[in-house]
């Protein structure tokens, strides 16, 4: 098992300005992290590629495993020219994994507003979302590189359609992302979200959320999930989320790849980022 962090949790500071993505690499090592995922948020690695090779050498230097790279995609609402497009960009950014040197890659997949993501509509939308992942992963093949759907965007968020989606893209080098705290945003429980997943992740993040029901607006700072509960962001170990119980379904999987903390709360991303990771290795010698 590897333990290590997602960019993303680092993204305030990236954005800001305080942060670089090599300090983030850096940063990363100093806090214990085996390995690191790439998600080019408050850094732009299309306008300068030359940044892909300075990840590669400064994690080489530092000594930490670039693991995922992780990036957006959509391939509903669109035009057969807008759909063919989407498909040869996101085969770009697999050729970017590949100069980065990872062996994980994250597309998402589809995004559809709450109300429109009937069960129905999501397999009218099938199709198009199998063909284009097949082609994708076949394309991600020949650099060795296993791509993967994330529990992501409201429409292919709960766990069953993420596991009709990897079993009818039926590719080998095909499987999820399982975010553990994105679940709830489908308003499931994670613990069985996870039992019901775990045996097609090529990678797990680990994200605490804050629950409220829908009756009680706390304020700002929250967002709604589908049904309209209120979520807000946590360090790992201090929200809602059974921690120990999901580490528990993992542990006991047989799952040994890579795990991330992805941490988007309102405390300063550094001391979330930190507290979530030191969490997280405690709990899973504890379980």
């Amino acid at each position: 098992m590897k333990f290590g962090i997602s960019s993303y949790s680092l993204f305030s500071a990236l954005k800001s300005g305080d942060m670089t993505i090599t300090d983030v690499i850096e940063w990363a090592k100093e806090q214990g992290a085996e390995h690191l995922e790439i998600v080019p948020l408050g850094f732009d690695v299309q306008e300068d590629e030359t940044l892909l090779d300075a990840i590669r050498v400064k994690a080489e230097a530092v000594g930490i495993e670039l693991s995922n790279y992780a990036i957006g995609a959509d391939f509903v609402n669109k035009t057969d020219k807008e759909y063919e497009d989407e498909i040869a960009r996101v085969k770009s950014e697999v050729d970017r994994a590949n100069r980065l040197g990872v062996q994980l890659m994250r597309h998402d997949v589809a995004w559809r507003a709450p109300e429109q993501t009937t069960i129905t509509q999501f397999e009218e939308d099938l199709p198009r979302l199998v063909e284009a992942c097949q082609d994708i992963a076949d394309y991600a093949a020949k650099y060795n590189i296993t791509t993967s759907v994330e529990n992501h965007g409201f429409h292919v968020q709960a766990a069953d359609r993420v596991r009709r989606l990897v079993e009818a893209v039926n590719r080998p080098n095909y499987k999820t992302t399982l975010d553990i705290g994105n679940f709830l945003c489908a308003d499931e429980d994670p613990v069985a979200s996870v039992q019901k997943n775990i045996a097609i992740a090529s990678m797990v993040h680990f994200k605490d959320f804050y629950r409220r029901p829908a009756h009680l607006n706390p304020g700002d700072g929250w967002f709604r999930s589908a049904a309209g509960h209120y979520l807000r962001g946590a360090i790992v170990g201090h929200g809602d989320i059974d921690i120990r119980s999901v580490l528990k379904v993992v542990k006991n999987s047989g799952y040994d790849g890579h795990i991330s903390i992805e941490f988007e709360g309102m405390e300063e991303c550094r001391v979330g980022t930190k507290i979530g990771l030191e969490n997280l290795k405690r709990m899973w010698d504890e379980v």
